[in-house]
């Protein structure tokens, strides 16, 4: 018997790219990026993180706190213009100047006609080498949230979020379809023997989280080189399962788009009952930085 087809399904669209030391060049790439997107049926477009600029994280410098502006503040107010002519909604990640010496890695959430629904900021924030980003970031104080779009209802984390399944499970308890993850990792091209390594367990451990918490997740990535580190691009798009709808190239600017069945999402966790499984009375331990006898 022929499977109907679902009423479901939404295109979601991932913008990666290189970027340049323009904030101005970089947003009217990336809106290009996104018209491009919606004319091939996106409904759905997430930038890579911090889209606006150079991956300034490599070194601590105050000059790169010039970077920062308000959000929502001028790339929102171009992007809204951008989402309401396309119908689209789009997911934009920045760097936010909340105020003097006070600044977030914040994602902003535009629904599809025009209207700015709100932000994420960045929960956890690493520091290593050629990633120093508590010299910049304060780390976010919103909570894990999720936007009632037009087309889905969304969660966004962004890049370090992504290794802790705490953040994937409570946004997804908080009624999201799909997980985004705006990104910008890579690895020094001195190092290559450990490549695959990292590249394999950063992919992993986000299609893991679809497979766990019954969503479709998202995640883009920078692509090119920018000072001592190489971006691995390769964004890709996971379904509820943790099957890879499509995965960008390691090396290419790409606008990757893959059609999501919302209905899955519904199906995947009546056969994969994880929400119902749960022993939310057996967890406060985990309320602890370090369980010790």
């Amino acid at each position: 018997m022929k499977k109907k087809k679902s009423n479901q399904i939404v295109r979601i669209g991932l913008i990666q790219t290189r970027a340049s030391a323009l904030p101005a060049e970089n947003l009217k790439k990336t809106i290009s990026q996104i018209r491009i997107a919606a004319a091939k049926g996106a409904k759905i477009v997430c930038t890579q993180e911090l889209f606006t600029s150079p991956y300034f994280c490599q070194e601590e410098n105050t000059k790169n706190f010039d970077f920062a502006e308000a959000v929502p503040g001028p790339s929102t107010d171009a992007l809204c213009k951008v989402a309401k002519a396309e119908k689209v909604v789009i997911v934009a990640s920045l760097f936010e100047k909340r105020g003097k010496g006070l600044y977030h890695n914040t994602a902003a959430v535009i629904d599809a006609d025009g209207k700015y629904l709100g932000k994420y900021r960045k929960m956890h924030i690493p520091d290593d080498p050629a990633f120093y980003e508590k010299f910049y970031f304060v780390p976010g104080d919103l909570g894990f949230k999720t936007f009632e779009t037009r087309y889905a209802k969304i969660g966004v984390l962004i890049c370090w979020d992504q290794w802790f399944p705490e953040a994937a499970r409570l946004t997804a308890l908080a009624g999201a379809d799909i997980l985004f993850y705006p990104t910008a990792i890579g690895w020094k091209p001195e190092e290559p023997k450990e490549t695959a390594y990292y590249h394999s367990a950063w992919e992993t451990v986000q299609r893991s989280h679809a497979i766990a918490n019954g969503v479709f997740v998202a995640s883009v990535n920078r692509v090119g080189k920018e000072g001592g580190l190489q971006f691995w691009g390769q964004s890709f798009i996971s379904d509820p399962f943790g099957h890879m709808l499509y995965r960008a190239s390691a090396a290419k600017e790409e606008i990757v788009l893959a059609d999501c069945d919302l209905a899955m999402v519904e199906q995947t966790r009546r056969e994969w009952p994880f929400f119902r499984d749960r022993r939310i009375d057996a967890y406060p331990p985990i309320l602890s930085r370090l369980i010790e006898k």
